[in-house]
């Protein structure tokens, strides 16, 4: 014979500090605390739509549920989760309403943060500086292939671009909406840095621009290969006449100095 242990919901302790975590649409909801002798459910729904479950989120000891693949059917909807609180299996419980703790409302398309993209700083020979920006690769996979957050925002895709002078910290700011940008105004053998990130104006707040990439700096001289040449004639052409110079005074100077202390001793 089997008996089943039998659990009162006051024993389950409800889910603490749940909390949406969302990178180039890699969304992992969280919470706390490490379950003792029960479990965690997770439920999620729309306004108006019902309730979904993950499948690797049921009746869980782990403490966060990747949601990614849950959202990408409808990435401008607006999710809630709730985090159950349940017994462990074999377990059971006398009320039908398991405790429980809801989170804030997520939308991935406006709340997923967007992570510093990478770019390509040139000069061409006529001295002009070009960035070439790359758009940030997402969590989000379509036909086998995972889609950049070009794909995903389309035109309401837009760039910052900051730079200023080298040892200077004023700083302008340039807004782009396509992914290359020339710079042809800037002073010439001056070195620039350049930062660019991610911005969607759509977006409420700081929610707007994405993370900074880490600065890049042109050269401080635009000089062509020729140039460089010249240069280095000119140095190698400056240095012979010198080195033939000295050879030719300290031909000259030692004789006079060694007859100078001849007629000195006599």
């Amino acid at each position: 014979m089997y008996y089943s242990a039998s659990v009162t919901v006051d024993a389950l302790p409800k889910a603490t500090d749940v909390f949406w975590s969302s990178y180039n649409f890699k969304t992992i909801l969280t919470w706390g605390p490490k379950p003792v002798n029960y479990t965690y459910t997770v439920e999620f729904f729309r306004v108006g739509k019902n309730r979904q479950r993950n499948p690797h989120c049921i009746r869980s000891t782990e403490t966060e549920c990747d949601l990614t693949n849950e959202f990408k059917g409808d990435l401008k909807g607006v999710y809630t989760a709730e985090v159950l609180s349940e017994p462990l299996p074999g377990m059971t419980t006398d009320h039908e309403e398991l405790p429980f703790t809801r989170s804030k409302t997520f939308c991935p398309y406006n709340d997923t943060l967007i992570g510093r993209p990478d770019f390509k700083l040139m000069v061409n020979e006529d001295k002009k500086i070009m960035l070439i920006i790359q758009d940030p690769v997402t969590a989000l996979v379509k036909d086998g292939k995972p889609q950049n957050i070009r794909e995903i925002f389309k035109k309401n895709l837009k760039y910052k671009i900051s730079y200023n002078k080298a040892g200077s910290t004023g700083k302008k700011v340039q807004i782009v909406d396509e992914n290359k940008m020339e710079y042809s105004r800037l002073d010439e053998n001056q070195s620039y840095c350049f930062s660019v990130a991610a911005y969607i104006p759509s977006r409420k707040g700081d929610k707007q621009v994405g993370k900074w990439s880490l600065p890049k700096c042109s050269p401080q001289e635009h000089k062509t290969l020729f140039q460089g040449k010249s240069q280095i004639n000119t140095f190698f052409r400056t240095f012979l006449l010198s080195s033939n110079y000295y050879q030719c005074c300290r031909s000259n100077f030692i004789p006079a100095v060694r007859k100078h202390k001849r007629q000195g001793t006599e």
